[in-house]
């Protein structure tokens, strides 16, 4: 996963001997497409993005209906299992890159969405919102709350309070969208709902792309002699000018 200030990024790749291949994508910028039209870079976008890419990449692989995932958001640690006789689930592995692994970050969320969108996964609950690192318990509500943008919600309550104008400008994109904090939770939800519903790639319309020449265009043996004349003659007309003036 990869995050910009602009967008979350999620990529499946698949190694095939020396070759590191990326195969299946998600992109937060696409959420806007299921009704997420504000905050693209936060937990629950991150969440989306993931449960956005396990739901297409089981849909290419035609195992979206035998592994639907966790339909309900619990906040409850998820890990899928094959039923017997049938074909085994995608099994998949978290590169973390040079991202710190911090407990609650993002790249938690897209992990979360993934798993609970039917790919297999291992990790453990661990460094989800709401781990207790003394007891080693993950509260599954402080996680749920997280997923479905809560936090989001009180704090945009509570700058509202303590300063419009402030808020105004820290919530700019969600009011442009008429997105109040009481309708954030169920935004998530539909979001949830409308990826499983259709996960595919939106179709983008190719841009017809004009040509630039920034060389000059090769001349040809014609175009090369007159260019030579041209030369000649302007060479001469220069040197006559400076003789005449040189007479004078």
């Amino acid at each position: 996963m990869t995050t910009s200030t602009k967008t979350n990024t999620t990529r499946l790749r698949i190694g095939i001997l020396l070759a590191r291949d990326i195969f299946y994508y998600a992109y937060s910028h696409e959420l806007p497409r299921y009704g997420v039209k504000a905050g693209l870079t936060n937990y629950p976008a991150a969440y989306c993005t993931g449960l956005l890419l396990a739901r297409r990449v089981l849909a290419q692989l035609k195992l979206d209906s035998l592994y639907e995932g966790q339909k309900e958001v619990t906040g409850e640690e998820y890990h899928v299992e094959s039923p017997n006789g049938q074909r085994a689930a995608f099994k998949c592995y978290l590169d973390i890159g040079l991202r710190r692994t911090s407990t609650g970050a993002n790249i938690f969320g897209a992990l979360k969405g993934a798993v609970d969108g039917g790919l297999n996964i291992p990790h453990s609950a661990s460094r989800f919102p709401g781990n207790d690192p003394e007891s080693g318990e993950c509260n599954a509500e402080v996680h749920r709350a997280r997923i479905l943008g809560h936090h989001v919600a009180e704090y945009m309550k509570a700058l509202k309070e303590e300063s419009e104008d402030t808020y105004k400008r820290q919530f700019s994109a969600y009011l442009k969208e008429g997105i109040t904090e009481d309708m954030i939770e169920g935004m998530y939800l539909s979001a949830h709902e409308a990826i499983r519903k259709d996960p595919s790639p939106s179709k983008t319309e190719k841009k017809e792309v004009k040509k630039q020449r920034f060389n000059r265009k090769r001349m040809n043996q014609k175009e090369r002699r007159e260019r030579v004349r041209q030369k000649k003659a302007h060479y001469l007309s220069q040197l006559q000018k400076e003789l005449a003036v040189v007479g004078e």
